[in-house]
C-alpha cells in the first residue's frame, strides 16, 4: 500500500506543476489593447503640452483630442472583450490542467498494472540472494520431481528389439557387477525413454569403476536424471554434476547443466557467468554449446547484462566430417560412379566381417548401408547372420537389433 501512496503522490505532484504553469501563463498574459491605451494617453498628454507651448493652435488641438479619444474608446472596448475572453480561457486552462492530472495519474496506474508487478514486495539484493539460497536448499528431490511428470504412453518397440532388451535386463540382473552390461543397459534404457532405469544403471557403472569414473560418466548420469525430471535439476542431479566438475572444472556439458541449475534457483547472474565463460571454448556443433548460444541472450537480460554478443566458435573446432577435397571430388562424380564407390566400400566391409569378424557396431553399420543402397534382401540376410554370430551375447544383439530398427528392418 505504501508503494501505491508514493506513486500517487508523485503523479499528483507532476500534474500540479503542469497545471500551475498553465494557469500562470494565462494570469500573467496582458491584453494587447492595454499597450494601445497607454500610447493613446501619452499622445493626449502631448497635445496639451503642445498647446501650452504654442506649437499647435486651439482648433487643431481640439480635432486631435477628438480623434485620440475615439481611439481610446475603441481600445478600451477591445481590452474589455479580451479580459472577458481571458476569463473563459482561464477556465479552459483549469479544465485542461484537471484533465492532464487525470491522464497522468490514471495513465501511471494503468501502465504499472500492465507492465509492473502489483502487490509484489520490494526485493533488495540481499533478499534476492536469500530467496535463491532457499530455492536451492528447499527445492524438490529427484523422486518428487519425477512423480510430477505426466505419464507418457510406453514407446512402441519392435518385438525383436523389445525381446532382446528384456534379455539384456535379465542378464544384467543376474550379473550386476558386469560393467559392460550395465553400460549397455543405461544406453538402451535411455534410447527407449526409460530414464529412471537408465540413470540407475549408469550409477551402477560409476560405482563399479571405483573412483575411475570420468567427468563424462557423471555428466551422462546427471543428464539422464534431468531428463527423467522433465528438465529440472534436482539436488541429487546437482550432486552428480558437482562430482563431474570436481574432476574437470572446465568440462563443457557439466558446466551447461550447472548453469541451468543456477538459472532455475534464481541466480541468473551466476548462470550467465558460467555459460559465458563456457562458451568461450565451446567447440562448434556440440549440442550443449548450441543450447547455450540459443539461451544465453535471454539469460544475459535477466542478469542485467546489456549488449551481450556471444563469441564466435573457436577456429578449428568444427565437428569431424568429409574434407573439402572429398566433397568436391564426390560432387564431380556421376551417379553411377558414386554408387560404384559406395558399393565397393560395402563389399570390402562385408568381406572382412565374413572372413575376419568385427564388432557389433560394424555389423549394424553394414546393415544400414545395404538398406540405403536399396539391397534390403541382402541386409536381412546379413541381419540373420549377425543374429547367429552373436546368439550367445544379448548385449551385442541389442546393438545390432537397434541398428536394424533404425534402418527400417524391424521385425
Amino acid at each position: 500500500m505504501t508503494f501505491w501512496i508514493l506513486v500517487t503522490l508523485m503523479a499528483l505532484t507532476v500534474a500540479a506543476l503542469l497545471a500551475l504553469s498553465m494557469l500562470r501563463a494565462r494570469v500573467a498574459a496582458e491584453p494587447a489593447a492595454a499597450y494601445d491605451l497607454r500610447v493613446y494617453r501619452d499622445q493626449l498628454a502631448g497635445v496639451d503640452r503642445g498647446l501650452a507651448r504654442g506649437v499647435i493652435d486651439a482648433g487643431d488641438a481640439e480635432r486631435i483630442r477628438t480623434e485620440i479619444s475615439r481611439r481610446i474608446l475603441a481600445a478600451d472596448a477591445q481590452m474589455r472583450a479580451e479580459v472577458e475572453g481571458g476569463g473563459q480561457s482561464l477556465r479552459k486552462a483549469g479544465l485542461g490542467a484537471l484533465l492532464g492530472a487525470v491522464v497522468i495519474v490514471g495513465g501511471t496506474m494503468a501502465l504499472y498494472s500492465r507492465l509492473g508487478a502489483p502487490g509484489y514486495g520490494d526485493l533488495p539484493l540481499q533478499l534476492r540472494l536469500d530467496i535463491a539460497e532457499a530455492n536451492r536448499t528447499d527445492r524438490p528431490g529427484q523422486g518428487e520431481a519425477e512423480a510430477r511428470i505426466p505419464a507418457h504412453p510406453a514407446p512402441q518397440l519392435d518385438p525383436g528389439y523389445a525381446e532382446l532388451l528384456g534379455k539384456l535386463r535379465d542378464t544384467v540382473a543376474q550379473r550386476p557387477d558386469d560393467i559392460q552390461g550395465q553400460m549397455l543397459l543405461a544406453q538402451h534404457e535411455a534410447n527407449t525413454g526409460n530414464f529412471a532405469a537408465a540413470y540407475a544403471a549408469k550409477g551402477r557403472v560409476i560405482a563399479l569403476l571405483q573412483g575411475d569414473a570420468s567427468p563424462q560418466d557423471f555428466t551422462e548420469q546427471a543428464e539422464m536424471m534431468i531428463r527423467a525430471a522433465g528438465g529440472y535439476v534436482s539436488p541429487e542431479a546437482e550432486a552428480v554434476l558437482f562430482e563431474a566438475l570436481r574432476r574437470d572444472p572446465e568440462y563443457g556439458p557439466a558446466r551447461y547443466y550447472w548453469g541451468t541449475m543456477l538459472a532455475q534457483i534464481g541466480r541468473p547472474d551466476l548462470a550467465f557467468n558460467t555459460w559465458a565463460r563456457t562458451l568461450q571454448t565451446a567447440p562448434a556443433g556440440t549440442a550443449w554449446g548450441e543450447a547455450i548460444r540459443e539461451q544465453i541472450g535471454e539469460l544475459a537480460m535477466r542478469a542485467g547484462v546489456n549488449d551481450y554478443t556471444p563469441p564466435a566458435p573457436p577456429a578449428g573446432t568444427a565437428l569431424p566430417g568429409p574434407r573439402r577435397e572429398d566433397v568436391e571430388a564426390a560432387s564431380e562424380m556421376d551417379a553411377e560412379t558414386r554408387a560404384e564407390m559406395i558399393q565397393g566400400m560395402v563389399t570390402r566391409l562385408s568381406t572382412r566381417l565374413a572372413t575376419e569378424g568385427g564388432t557389433p557396431q560394424e555389423w549394424g553399420r553394414l546393415i544400414g548401408a545395404l538398406v540405403v543402397l536399396g539391397d534390403t534382401d541382402r541386409a536381412r540376410a546379413i541381419l540373420d547372420e549377425a543374429r547367429q554370430v552373436y546368439g550367445e551375447s544379448p548385449e551385442a544383439l541389442v546393438l545390432i537389433e537397434s541398428a536394424a530398427q533404425r534402418a527400417g528392418l524391424g521385425e
